[in-house]
């Protein structure tokens, strides 16, 4: 939930332009917010004019506020529904985006009376059967949890209005196909539909010509987001003892105040909280086979600063947001280039800076690298702490890569730890700002 300003030198304008009711951009005002980001320019007018939408959009660009604010706008027009109904649909991959989109819903319709439930798996079904028992306005869901109650008859989308698939790529990357399409199947035929992913392949091409009516595309993810507050870097590692070593030496400094360390697996997630709990710092695990309750704790203990260090695997740090991140560190390297910038996109948020470590080992991660640095457009500043230093380089990289423009580097790890650089002034790329 980002609302914020286009990039310096473009033409800015207010959310009184979209000619939203009083109600919403009084919430609006209310949270200090002025001027729309560029994924809201672009897909807020064309949502209310009751387009399809196809939107390609990071995370941290805005684009809850893209969707949620013209849903509001809908569902300000009142109208007589029956039990269990909704106007609007927000179909999430996981827990934690939908609680985000949740707190949207309540943060920007504070003064509509809403009507809304979250239906997500993992939870009692009480509270759910109780909301579903009543007319009901808009339903934030998983897509298990939403199947469930359409094979029990509570949940009922044949007046649905609009539907938004959150991270569309994210629920086919997780198994999600077959319970979109059952969902999308279940509801009404006239209903707008709007599909927003960071990436945009040929399996979210097909998705998107079965579900979608002659959508308007809007491009602003990859390569437009701006990475140009975060400091970005490289260690490279023997093994996986040295790269713990690594690590505690980074969990020291004080100059990271709050990090996420993404890790592979869940196991590995677990055993690498544990060792940092045990070396004394306020760490915990985030991954999958938690419990939503047990991620909701988690969750709330790191917003409140009882966790300084928390170890996540991808899946369960999807649609994580929390404020104050300064510092990313990648203990293994993601498989995917857009889990990358993902990842990394967790700092440098509201105008502060941030720093990504990753810490690279073997051919496999020389060549992931590599990838990486061709989808971002730079060359990754290689660093070395002294006394940590590894006994042998990344292999050579993959002949015709292209060349790199200069770029200005960055001399610091972070607020206190010191290092050597075994490239010298190596960072080198562009910058990647939001078109």
């Amino acid at each position: 939930m980002i609302l914020g300003t286009l990039a310096k030198g473009r033409e800015l304008m207010s959310f009184k332009q979209f000619k939203l009711d009083t109600t919403i951009l009084k919430a609006v005002e209310k949270c200090g917010y002025s001027k729309p980001t560029a994924i809201q320019v672009k897909a807020i007018p064309q949502v209310l004019a009751g387009r399809d939408l196809i939107a390609s959009a990071q995370t941290g660009t805005g684009k809850t506020a893209a969707f949620m604010l013209p849903i509001l706008q809908r569902l300000s027009v009142l109208k007589k529904g029956r039990k269990g109904a909704p106007r609007a649909l927000v179909l999430s991959p996981t827990r934690e985006l939908a609680d985000q989109v949740t707190e949207a819903t309540r943060t920007y319709g504070r003064f509509m009376n809403l009507r809304s439930a979250v239906i997500l798996g993992g939870v009692s079904y009480g509270s759910q059967f109780k909301a579903l028992s009543r007319p009901i306005d808009l339903v934030v869901g998983t897509p298990g949890r939403l199947i469930d109650h359409l094979q029990r008859g509570t949940l009922d989308l044949s007046r649905l209005e609009i539907l938004v698939l959150d991270e569309a790529d994210r629920m086919l990357d997780m198994g999600f196909k077959r319970d979109v399409e059952k969902i999308t199947a279940a509801a009404s035929k006239d209903r707008q539909t709007l599909l927003f992913t960071a990436t945009f392949d040929r399996s979210m091409a097909q998705l998107a010509s079965r579900l979608l009516k002659d959508p308007v595309r809007i491009d602003v993810a990859g390569r437009n987001m701006t990475l140009d507050a975060i400091d970005q870097q490289i260690y490279v590692t023997d093994n996986l003892a040295h790269k713990k070593r690594l690590l505690r030496y980074m969990a020291s400094d004080r100059g990271v105040t709050k990090a996420i360390i993404f890790s592979a697996t869940k196991r590995s997630a677990e055993a690498l909280a544990r060792e940092l709990k045990g070396l004394g710092h306020r760490a915990a695990a985030l991954h999958g086979d938690m419990s939503q309750a047990a991620r909701n704790r988690t969750m709330k203990a790191m917003r409140n600063g009882m966790i300084r260090l928390l170890v996540a695997t991808d899946v369960a740090a999807r649609g994580l947001d929390v404020t104050g991140i300064s510092h990313v560190i990648n203990f293994d390297l993601p498989q995917g280039t857009q889990d990358y910038v993902h990842r990394i996109g967790r700092t440098g948020r509201a105008g502060a800076e941030g720093t990504a470590v990753s810490f690279a080992s073997g051919a496999d991660d020389a060549l992931q690298l590599q990838r990486i640095e061709r989808f971002i457009g730079m060359k990754i500043s290689r660093e070395e702490i002294p006394g940590l230093e590894p006994s042998r380089s990344l292999p050579a990289p993959v002949k015709n890569v292209r060349s790199f423009r200069p770029r200005r580097q960055k001399r610091h790890f972070s607020m206190g730890l010191k290092k050597k650089s075994s490239t010298g002034s190596s960072r080198t790329g562009r910058r990647i700002r939001i078109k």
